[in-house]
């Protein structure tokens, strides 16, 4: 393992030595939705350079986070997947995406939305509590992809692609967040052509309520104290430096 060590005898730091490099943990949520290529992977992370990928997937292979599909036809390509213990930092994604998506905000010029991971975003999102009874279908239509959800006494199933069987379909693109995020009621978001619907369009308040996103807390001023620096102990400047 050549990643950062960080000298601690900590199972946060051997659990960040492993994930905790650059886009290890973006491998590790798009694999959440099923195995892929590495061509699909480098497809659904726009961003990241090739080798650093390979890096990624053989520091997560090696430490038994991921595996490698053996093609099943000669001629196919090999395919990673997680394991199972790989599987346990499923809700660990859940709730750091969850405690992420209080700090979005408006998509920055050079982000990028994709399907898997609005896939999770919804799985993240999702709260057992608001949907208790029901059973929906809803299609949400986002540009040149589709995200497939149904609900019901079981929990949650969200996939991609189209169904035809949806209670209602919502087509939207940045407008999406700050209508489940509160910022914007669904009546404003539909007079104001954000999202268009077809379907039962009494089943968008139920949407927004069964997929919120809770605001962070308001920002506080950065302080105006001096930075902490090696000379300073517990509080207390070392004016003669003895540990500089």
């Amino acid at each position: 393992m050549t990643n950062q060590a960080y000298r601690q005898f900590c199972g946060l730091a051997r659990a960040l030595e492993v994930v905790g490099e650059p886009w290890a943990l973006m491998v590790v949520r798009d694999l959440m939705t099923g195995p892929k290529e590495f061509g699909e992977l480098c497809h659904g992370l726009p961003g990241m350079p090739a080798d650093t990928l390979s890096a990624r997937l053989g520091e997560l292979e090696r430490a038994g986070a991921i595996r490698v599909r053996t093609p099943a036809r000669p001629g196919t390509v090999a395919s990673y997947e997680l394991t199972r213990y790989g599987s346990e930092l499923e809700e660990i994604i859940f709730r750091l995406a969850r405690w992420g998506a209080k700090k979005l905000g408006g998509p920055r010029r050079d982000e990028v939305v994709t399907p898997d991971s609005m896939v999770i975003a919804f799985r993240t999102l999702f709260r057992p509590e608001a949907a208790r009874g029901m059973r929906l279908a809803y299609l949400v239509k986002m540009g040149d992809f589709a995200i497939n959800i149904r609900i019901s006494d079981a929990g949650i199933a969200v996939g991609k692609g189209l169904i035809n069987d949806a209670d209602l379909v919502i087509e939207a693109g940045p407008a999406l967040r700050p209508l489940m995020a509160g910022e914007m009621s669904p009546r404003e978001a539909v007079e104001a052509g954000s999202v268009r619907l077809t379907g039962d369009a009494s089943l968008l308040a139920w949407f927004v309520e069964i997929f919120h996103i809770t605001p962070a807390p308001p920002a506080r001023p950065a302080s105006s104290r001096a930075p902490i620096t090696a000379a300073t102990v517990n509080g207390h400047a070392d004016p003669a430096g003895a540990l500089a």
